[in-house]
């Protein structure tokens, strides 16, 4: 008879102790955010996909050294540039990401010798499909300039 009254008191203790929880949680401020109308500031340490870095003419810094492709473990980095008639150096013909393969390690990024590549903040990343998820980074950084 003890053990009943016991398991009774014990089982209405703890729904005071829930519902104290509950009414001090009821009158706290809110910290809800209200996305997509708000968004949050990311962090300086987020790493979002990569992104071409443009020198003062507005063109890429990339030289076509290919250290970022071989930099790269997961082998989602594909690159290719030609040396124009009469040129010293070659030029960046197309620049191409598959973010479904990334691991955002950041070996490419530190592996570039000429600030070429950097992550972006950019986290606003949903789709159904897999296709929006091969960047050409080249076009990316045209459309950014215009």
């Amino acid at each position: 008879m003890i053990n009943y009254f016991r398991e009774i008191f014990s089982g209405l203790w703890s729904l005071f102790v829930g519902m104290k929880v509950t009414f001090i949680e009821a009158f706290s401020p809110k910290v809800t955010v209200h996305y997509p109308y708000e968004t949050l500031k990311m962090c300086d340490a987020y790493r979002g996909h990569i992104e071409l870095i443009e020198n003062e003419e507005g063109e890429p810094n990339c030289v076509c050294c290919m250290s970022c492709v071989r930099a790269c473990p997961s082998g989602c980095i594909s690159l290719t540039g030609e040396k124009p008639e009469g040129g010293k150096k070659k030029v960046l013909t197309s620049y191409h990401l598959d973010f479904t393969r990334c691991s955002l390690c950041s070996a490419c990024v530190e592996a570039c010798n000429f600030n070429a590549i950097e992550h972006s903040k950019e986290y606003n990343l949903a789709s159904r499909n897999k296709e929006d998820f091969h960047f050409d980074l080249l076009a990316r950084l045209r459309e950014r300039n215009q």
